[in-house]
């Protein structure tokens, strides 16, 4: 999408004048920020009857993949969870006409802090007390975890359970031309492993060290609401401990930033569930099957024609995720 067109702009101004019901609207910056693989995030500044809004104009990106919500989908999961006092950013305006800028978008609050996983890992300044922001994250999410299936304004989610989980990667894998048998191998271990019942809530399936915001050493607020779905919550606390997204710190098994006994007691309060070390060994397996199966995705992009670095290089990384596949299982 080409937000630089002058033309664009004075069709974004109109919607945002519309949407917000102002008499006088003008862009005073746009640009595109960084990160989001997935979708397109812009940083916009609007005057609005002589006061600046800073917000965040997300839309789709070139090309789609396959687990991800459409962007109204995301703004209704958005209004959930801000109206849940889930630490999210607020949802403003949807834009469904797509003559507006080319494609779908929404624009939301634009909330301070830095996301950067290298950063939040590594610099002490940004989180000097790593137990308090696990705990803080641990909190989010069992709020979050409260939001049952019946909800009325999620009823487009589908419910996907760990058997559900382990057809729809082994249906994928089934299409691609070469063989994993390392992913193959812990699919078949998380279907003998599988549990036999399963507690089903809403999850947001990318909770993590990369997608939330700190500001001021705290948790400012969750970002990229794409995935969600109803499914054992504990899927949620696997993904956030998975050694995938520990990035500069894989000794700090939560994310990069704490112990386990930062975290998970604090969840295990609020939520009023137990996590034992052989589900969160489950979910962990079954983190790196899900994120292997997107990186696969990611590449396909690429070679697609949405041409991208960063979507060439995530598929370098599915030998380490195979390798991690193969130490929680007790394979090597």
């Amino acid at each position: 999408m080409n937000l630089d067109d002058p033309a664009a702009r004075q069709r974004l101004t109109g919607f945002i004048a519309r949407a917000s019901g102002a008499r006088n609207a003008r862009i005073i910056a746009l640009a595109r920020m960084s990160g989001g693989a997935v979708q397109e995030n812009w940083a916009l500044d609007a005057e609005l009857d002589g006061e600046v809004r800073r917000w965040v104009l997300r839309t789709d990106a070139g090309a789609a993949v396959r687990e991800s919500s459409s962007r109204a989908q995301e703004f209704a999961v958005l209004k959930v969870m801000h109206a849940a006092n889930v630490f999210a950013p607020e949802p403003l305006y949807l834009c469904d006409d797509a003559a507006v800028t080319g494609r779908q978008f929404f624009i939301m609050q634009r909330l301070p802090g830095v996301a950067a996983g290298h950063k939040v890992t590594r610099d002490p300044k940004l989180v000097p007390d790593r137990a308090r922001l696990a705990r803080e994250l641990a909190a989010n999410l069992a709020r979050l975890h409260r939001i049952k299936p019946t909800h009325p304004g999620l009823g487009f989610l589908r419910t996907t359970l760990a058997r559900d989980n382990i057809g729809h990667y082994r249906s994928y894998l089934d299409t691609l031309p070469r063989a994993y048998p390392v992913l193959e191998w812990g699919l078949r271990w998380c279907e003998i492993n599988a549990p036999a019942r399963e507690e089903t809530t809403f999850i947001h399936r990318d909770y993590r060290t990369g997608n939330y915001l700190v500001h001021d050493s705290h948790l400012a607020g969750v970002l990229d609401w794409e995935f969600p779905a109803f499914g054992n919550p504990l899927e949620d606390v696997g993904w956030m401990c998975a050694r995938c997204w520990r990035f500069a710190r894989p000794d700090l098994p939560v994310g990069g930033i704490a112990e386990l006994g930062d975290f998970i007691p604090a969840y295990e309060r609020v939520s009023g569930r137990a996590v034992s070390p052989q589900e969160l060994n489950y979910w962990q397996v079954m983190a790196h099957l899900r994120w292997a199966m997107i990186a696969l995705q990611q590449v396909e992009r690429h070679l697609a024609g949405d041409a991208s670095l960063e979507l060439a290089l995530t598929g370098h990384i599915i030998g380490q995720l195979e390798l991690e596949i193969l130490n929680l299982t007790g394979a090597t």
